[in-house]
């Protein structure tokens, strides 16, 4: 199949206010978009825009209204002069017994002569709202670490103020996953993360191993975050609201660009 398994660890690290670090095993999901509606009637523990005990729906990612994923790419990836894909592919995490929660989803969107033309970087918050990175390189980049840059101006955690810049590397994925993001105030590191893996394919028994442990992976993430999310708000971390002009805009998306 053109959809996988990517069996891996995220790590999260923050200097400032409060200094941490705590890491997780994690299982996400490569899609093929044009490939993963026929290959869910081929996998009995997967279904598309259904429940099952591993699902994935329109509605999770994109515009997040239900519109298929290619159609809606497509006219995305135009309002930025970028040509039609041949192929995209997107890595998430999928529903879990209907459960879900995705802080970071890539989209990869590729040319026919198979090199990467665009990068979507789709970050959510708990407040349900969700915004896109998008990278339109000046030529194909086929290999190799991808790196990029981008002011923040979507409001993430209540704990981190919007002054604030995303220094972005990743890795076209394949045998393995890569993902690494650093967040900087004035030229000063103050918060990591990061996403490895490594494939698996996406077959019954590999979902059979995803399901032995993921449900309880995603109730700990959520946890982690909350925990110490109060840890250092007792330390005297300074809260921040979602600013003004942000409440009201549930979706939004903005430019980053390779350095």
């Amino acid at each position: 199949m053109a959809s996988c398994l990517y069996f891996g660890q995220v790590m999260h690290q923050r200097e400032q206010p409060v200094a941490y670090k705590f890491s997780y095993q994690t299982v996400s999901i490569k899609v093929d978009i044009d490939q993963i509606e026929q290959e869910a009637k081929q996998t009995p523990l997967l279904s598309l825009n259904q429940f099952n005990w591993v699902s994935l729906r329109f509605k999770d990612h994109g515009p997040r209204d239900g519109t298929p994923w290619r159609a809606w790419v497509d006219r995305f990836l135009a309002d930025y002069d970028i040509a039609r894909p041949e192929r995209v592919e997107l890595i998430c995490y999928p529903r879990i017994l209907g459960y879900s929660f995705n802080p970071l989803a890539v989209w990869y969107a590729y040319d026919a002569e198979d090199r990467l033309i665009a990068l979507i970087a789709e970050v959510s918050n708990t407040f349900g709202q969700w915004h896109h990175y998008v990278l339109k390189p000046d030529v194909g980049l086929s290999n190799g670490s991808i790196k990029a840059e981008a002011d923040k101006v979507f409001h993430v955690s209540p704990f981190i103020d919007m002054v604030a810049r995303y220094h972005f590397r990743l890795k076209r994925p394949g045998e393995q996953v890569f993902t690494y993001i650093k967040e900087t105030r004035n030229g000063e590191a103050f918060f990591y993360a990061s996403q490895t893996g490594r494939q698996q394919p996406l077959n019954t028994g590999s979902l059979i191993k995803l399901l032995g442990f993921a449900p309880w992976r995603a109730l700990k993430v959520i946890s982690l975050i909350h925990w110490w999310a109060l840890k250092i708000w007792l330390k005297g971390g300074r809260f921040h609201r979602t600013p003004k002009h942000l409440e009201s805009v549930n979706y939004s998306h903005s430019e980053m660009k390779l350095c």
